[in-house]
């Protein structure tokens, strides 16, 4: 990379906006126009829509689009009740309705069982059947305009898109005639590269895959002992050295806890105006940090999320698994009232971070109307988040009352309970009384007024092989399994569930956060709107590995840091950026940007004032020593040096952090104390005293910083600053002082250049 020592920041570049004429005024007139082209009847077509999406489109979904919508395996009768125009033209009897007209109307005849008999499985309830009487009589509106997204259930064609298909037998390709390839992965890149005519980097030199390795695994750098050892190390097995003894560094989990964090939306705060504190939720930041380091199989981790009190119940690190069920935003202060509505806001919470999280598939998007994109109905939707109708978020003991740690965890409740009787779960009102039940409902559009049936517990039929039924998940001979003990099995089960998309979703993140792009790009959506894989076969390939390595993340880790495409170096190739300019088929390395918790941590390693204490409860006092994954993340508080690098709020689970470049990163590196503390203990840590020559201070500032020694023109400069800045505080009064000020001077601009916040 270039070398800008001398920079404050990363090159700081404003972004003008283009003033745009208001456009307010004409929105108003185009407002004004469609309600004054209102007539009455629109208020009717209204309440039809309401009445088919209330009454009609539930039943088509559940007891017709088996054998009579676009997903449907075969077609019978050639009729489709899954579009407007489909259901009036009929199949090949003739029009399947007749707005207006109940006697004309095929469907009307066929579920009243009068000459066909529909559906085959059962006749419908009267209630339902007189619904549909009442749909034709008022001219059967119905909105659905084109050819609807297929439901999942029983769909065929859905199955076949690229990421709910089973893991495909790859295997890597033959490898080239070349040396570049040292592992299977490389033989998966190189393949694409040579079929395109672009050329793989070389690779990168000891000091930079040193640095690129311990950020990458520790979010540390390495100190100058550790950089001179591997430096001088003679042994071709140097490197895979490396990656094993930071894989075994208890640095490794606090790192890699943050990602997952960001995914799972961890804070220790309730979020909304109060953002009251939840002081015993670090118990399950420890659980991921603690599960990382120990190379907790991933099919456990999720499992113990998900059903840890219920599967290992002895085990105080599997109950405390459970906060991730409940490290969203919650309202604590609401009225009676509001109560069911924040309720379904809680389980939608829960439902959405689990699809976002763990499989890729933004589920919550189906909440209000079957989902625009992906094979996933309303219906699904609502059977998926009656897994979580008794789970609520408790201030509990780990263990034994009395002799464990207090936690903030879930736990499934009666299916009956009352506020007054059971104050330490959190329902969020104070009102006496209150009562909450665990069903959950069917809610039309979405709305809590707007009840139709209780739902039970199922899964999405995409992710379900077609001859199992969510009974195989859910029971265990003669004994039933609690809804959350059923999900966890379903999500893990590779042959019939959705394990293949599990396994998928984890080690694109793991191959996202080493190479700075995930081999699906969209880390957090593989649906159809997500975007397609670069490079599917390897993807899978992965996948398996994973499986084949008992679902432990560190042989992942192991691949890919292993391998040339991970090591190469970042240099750029005029024909290769005329082939590949965004570097797709990876023929070079992407130069990244420290996130916020790992400039502030290497900014008190290299200091010497990291104080390694691990685990227990965080603080939002910035000063403090300790690793930022200590830090307590408070969502309506955000610590300012992590704000202004950009962590998130944790609303909801985040995938990838955004990368931005502006002015007050730059302001914060010149004028914040902490920053200034940081630069005095890093001069006062490599200044040995009166008789230290300059080159000697110089180099050590950049080996400790920068993990390198300065070049030549950069001693020549350093030399010129450190001689002006003493004259200038010499100048100032601070006599004896001035050469240690001077010293903290250039200690800060090396902690603030780009090259300290950027990992080649």
């Amino acid at each position: 990379m270039t070398r800008q020592i001398l920079s404050l920041s990363p090159a700081l570049q404003f972004r003008g906006t283009a003033l745009r004429p208001r456009r307010s005024n004409r929105i108003a007139l185009v407002a004004i126009f469609l309600l004054c082209g209102r007539t009455a009847s629109s208020q009717s077509d209204v309440a039809g829509v309401q009445f088919f999406e209330q009454k009609i489109r539930p039943v088509l979904v559940d007891r017709c689009y088996k054998c009579h919508s676009t997903g449907a395996k075969k077609v019978q009768a050639g009729l489709f009740l899954d579009t407007r125009k489909a259901v009036r033209a009929g199949g090949e009897r003739g029009p399947a309705v007749v707005p207006g007209n109940v006697a004309d109307s095929l469907l009307i005849t066929a579920i009243r069982h009068e000459s066909l008999q529909m559906p085959p499985d059962g006749k419908l309830p009267d209630s339902a059947i007189a619904d549909f009487v009442r749909w034709v009589e008022i001219g059967a509106p119905d909105p659905r305009d084109g050819v609807t997204t297929p439901s999942a259930a029983d769909n065929d064609t859905s199955q076949q898109f690229w990421s709910f298909l089973p893991l495909g037998n790859y295997q890597p390709p033959e490898a080239p005639e070349t040396e570049w390839a040292l592992t299977p992965i490389d033989r998966f890149i190189l393949a694409r590269q040579q079929a395109s005519g672009v050329e793989a980097s070389p690779i990168a030199d000891r000091r930079t895959l040193l640095r690129r390795a311990y950020f990458g695994l520790t979010g540390l750098p390495p100190s100058p002992d550790e950089t001179d050892a591997f430096v001088s190390e003679a042994s071709s097995q140097a490197y895979e050295r490396l990656i094993d003894k930071l894989l075994r560094s208890q640095h490794y989990g606090e790192r890699w806890a943050r990602f997952w964090l960001d995914v799972v939306r961890f804070a220790e705060s309730n979020g909304f105006e109060q953002d009251e504190d939840r002081p015993k939720a670090y118990y399950y930041r420890d659980f991921v940090i603690r599960a990382l380091n120990e190379d907790m199989p991933y099919d456990q981790f999720v499992r113990w999320q998900i059903a840890g009190d219920l599967l290992a119940p002895d085990s105080q690190l599997a109950r405390a698994a459970t906060g991730f069920l409940v490290a969203g935003v919650e309202n604590v202060i609401q009225t009676e009232k509001e109560f069911e509505r924040d309720r379904y806001d809680k389980l939608d919470d829960i439902a959405s971070t689990i699809g976002t999280a763990l499989l890729g598939l933004t589920i919550g998007c189906a909440r209000c109307h079957d989902h625009k994109f992906d094979p996933i109905s309303q219906r699904d939707y609502y059977r998926f988040l009656s897994t979580f109708g008794k789970t609520m978020s408790a201030e509990l003991p780990l263990g034994e009352k009395g002799k464990s740690p207090v936690a903030y965890v879930a736990v499934d409740v009666a299916s009956e309970i009352t506020v007054s009787d059971r104050e330490e779960f959190r329902f969020g009102t104070k009102k006496e009384n209150f009562v909450m039940k665990s069903d959950v409902y069917f809610l039309s559009r979405g709305d809590v007024k707007r009840k139709q049936d209780i739902v039970t517990q199922s899964f999405p039929q995409v992710l379900m092989r077609a001859d199992r039924q969510e009974t195989y998940w859910q029971e265990d001979g003669a004994r039933k399994r609690a809804p959350r003990v059923a999900l966890a099995n379903w999500i893990t089960d590779l042959e019939q569930g959705a394990g293949h998309l599990l396994a998928r979703v984890i080690v694109n993140r793991l191959w996202q956060h080493h190479m700075g792009k995930g081999l699906v790009n969209t880390p957090s959506d593989f649906g159809a709107q997500g975007e397609r894989p670069t490079h599917p076969e390897l993807l899978d390939w992965l996948a398996k590995e994973l499986i084949k390595a008992d679902w432990r993340l560190k042989p992942i880790h192991q691949l890919i840091m292993t391998s040339a495409v991970y090591r190469q170096s970042h240099r750029h190739n005029a024909k290769n950026e005329r082939v590949d300019p965004q570097n797709r088929l990876l023929w070079r390395r992407t130069l990244r940007r420290l996130d916020a918790e790992a400039i502030r941590d290497a900014m008190l390693s290299v200091s010497g004032q990291l104080d390694r204490t691990t685990f227990g409860p965080g603080t939002l006092d910035e000063s403090i020593r300790r690793r930022s994954i200590y830090l307590t993340v408070k969502r309506n508080q955000k610590i300012p040096m992590l704000r202004s690098f950009d962590t998130p709020d944790a609303l909801q689970g985040l995938g990838r952090r955004p990368t931005t470049t502006v002015a007050p990163q730059a302001l914060l590196m010149m004028n914040n104390p902490h920053v200034h503390a940081y630069a005095q203990a890093l001069a006062r840590r490599i200044h040995r005293g009166s008789d230290q020559e300059t080159d000697d201070l110089i180099h050590a500032g950049f080996v400790t910083a920068l993990t390198r020694p300065a070049d030549a023109q950069e001693l020549g400069q350093m030399r010129e600053f450190l001689a002006q800045q003493t004259v200038t505080y010499q100048e100032s009064g601070y006599g004896d002082a001035s050469k240690l000020h001077a010293i903290k001077d250039f200690c800060q601009l090396l902690i603030s250049s780009d090259e300290f916040i950027y990992v080649e």
